[in-house]
């Protein structure tokens, strides 16, 4: 009788270590929630997941802040296989990871436009904009990169003359620049050896 009754005991008490020991892991880890529409707190539904990719670029075709003319250009190049890359990440610091999009050519992958989306009011909301091609976002350490290349003309699309690269933070409601930097690159790399002629 003594062992049943310590059998017992042992079971309950394994029983209460099993519910409600996993501690912080209930919230699971900051910065890689599931996004939910309608998310009260950081903490995020299980059932609900990040949109897919299909579900971006359905995103960006029904934005009336993107151009027309990157929408038409938002076709697939393969059968399904749309040319948009997608990066999820906190950036704006909301309650749900922010989505940044660039849309690019299928041809050259030229930078068409770039976007990023925060979570707002419930749904995602386009919160920056860049559709000077060719430019490229991505997300470095907590601040948006836009990187965008320069021409001149004459220059041919694999030697833009120069780049420049943008980073901004988020301030409030809204991305403020934090810092430029502009690179030019040598005439005489990319048309042949040939540099620009010598003034008279």
């Amino acid at each position: 009788m003594a062992a049943v009754v310590a059998v017992a005991a042992l079971g309950l008490f394994v029983s209460a270590c099993a519910t409600g020991g996993t501690g912080a892991r209930d919230e699971g880890p900051a910065g890689h929630d599931p996004v939910v529409a309608g998310a009260a707190t950081p903490s995020a539904s299980p059932t609900k997941k990040e949109p897919t990719r299909q579900d971006v670029v359905n995103m960006v075709k029904d934005d009336p802040k993107v151009a027309k003319a990157v929408k038409d250009d938002l076709k697939p190049c393969v059968a399904d296989e749309y040319p948009v890359d997608v990066s999820y990440g906190d950036v704006t610091g909301g309650t749900a990871n922010d989505i940044v999009v660039n849309v690019m050519t299928c041809s050259d992958a030229v930078g068409l436009g770039s976007y990023v989306y925060r979570m707002e009011n419930h749904k995602y909301e386009n919160v920056f904009r860049a559709e000077e091609p060719p430019v490229y976002a991505e997300i470095d350490r907590g601040d948006l990169v836009v990187t965008q290349q320069m021409y001149e003309k004459g220059d041919p699309v694999s030697y833009p003359s120069s780049e420049e690269v943008i980073t901004y933070r988020w301030t409030a409601s809204h991305f403020a620049v934090v810092s430029s930097t502009r690179n030019v690159y040598s005439n005489a790399v990319g048309n042949g050896g040939k540099s620009a002629p010598a003034g008279n």
